[in-house]
């Protein structure tokens, strides 16, 4: 009686799970998402044996991944990693789905966006940047994680507040947008946090302002664009979903490992080292909830902007 008292919830299911679990991430691997996916991963494998297993299907920001969990036998061994994206892509047309066709597991964690460019740019400031972007002939080129995606809207976003013009380049996810930065082949980017400070810290990439509420660890010197005088406060967030008639038993199930999974000492250690936001995770209800108030505002803002290709 002992030992079945001191089990895991999750063991009270017995045949779930027997085999281990696909995680799609819908990105490529080394961006923002698959990082926290296999740092999730890690720490699951504690509480599930079984084993999650990585799986990266990037694609028209998130649609093809996302479609093939959409798709899946509801038994629990697919799983999607979803992103801000899910929420607003049919907006912009480019889904036929939105949050409402996955069942939510959990939020993993939320991290502000974060404008960057060389170290060796000529722009020291956002202010510098947006008044190049003004010029005529200026041909500012903005890379971003593919046509629709968060990183689009931000920049098609910092456009509108600041009055200037971009020319937006889509890339398959936010690292090989950042390594086209890197390279000298776009002007900027515009992505998460954790994505951007490595590089920031490394001396590779300038920080020139950040869309939150307040300042932000690891860029402490780096002003909000609130400070800059725009209201702009976007980002993106990391969560896990599965096919809309999953049984609850084995939603129960995934809900009590994501939660156990982020209390995983090792996980939020990383986690912090890696400046991903440690206090942002939601369970099932608030997340649903959190997600349909989010869509409603991204809505305002993805009807009011033009996204260029």
């Amino acid at each position: 009686m002992l030992a079945l008292a001191a089990a895991p919830a999750f063991s009270q299911t017995a045949e779930y799970p027997q085999h281990p679990i696909q995680l799609i991430v819908p990105y490529q691997a080394g961006g923002g998402a698959d990082v926290m996916a296999r740092a999730f991963s890690k720490a699951a494998a504690k509480v599930m044996p079984q084993g999650i297993v990585i799986v990266n299907k990037p694609g028209a920001a998130g649609v093809i991944g996302w479609q093939e969990v959409i798709r899946a036998k509801p038994d629990g061994y697919k799983v999607a990693l979803t992103t801000v994206e899910l929420t607003f892509l049919h907006y912009l047309g480019l889904a036929k789905f939105d949050q409402s066709a996955l069942r939510p597991v959990a939020k993993l964690n939320a991290d502000p966006a974060v404008v960057v460019v060389r170290s060796d740019s000529p722009y020291a400031s956002i202010e510098d940047f947006l008044a190049q972007a003004r010029k005529p002939d200026a041909n500012i080129q903005i890379g971003n994680a593919g046509q629709g995606s968060m990183w689009h809207m931000a920049s098609a976003a910092l456009a509108e507040k600041g009055k200037a013009t971009f020319n937006y380049i889509p890339y398959q996810g936010g690292a090989p947008a950042l390594l086209g930065l890197l390279g000298g082949h776009i002007d900027a980017v515009i992505a998460s946090a954790p994505e951007v400070i490595p590089y920031v810290n490394s001396g590779k990439l300038k920080a020139l302002g950040v869309m939150s509420e307040q300042r932000i660890k690891g860029l402490e010197n780096t002003p909000t664009l609130r400070e800059r005088n725009m209201d702009l406060v976007l980002g993106t967030w990391r969560g896990l979903a599965v096919p809309k008639d999953t049984p609850e038993a084995v939603v129960q199930v995934l809900r009590e490992a994501a939660e156990k999974s982020m209390r995983d000492p090792e996980l939020r250690e990383v986690m912090e080292k890696q400046f991903f936001t440690t206090d942002t995770y939601e369970d099932a209800p608030a997340f649903a909830a959190s997600m349909d108030k989010e869509s409603a505002e991204l809505k305002v803002v993805a009807g009011s902007i033009a996204l260029r290709p």
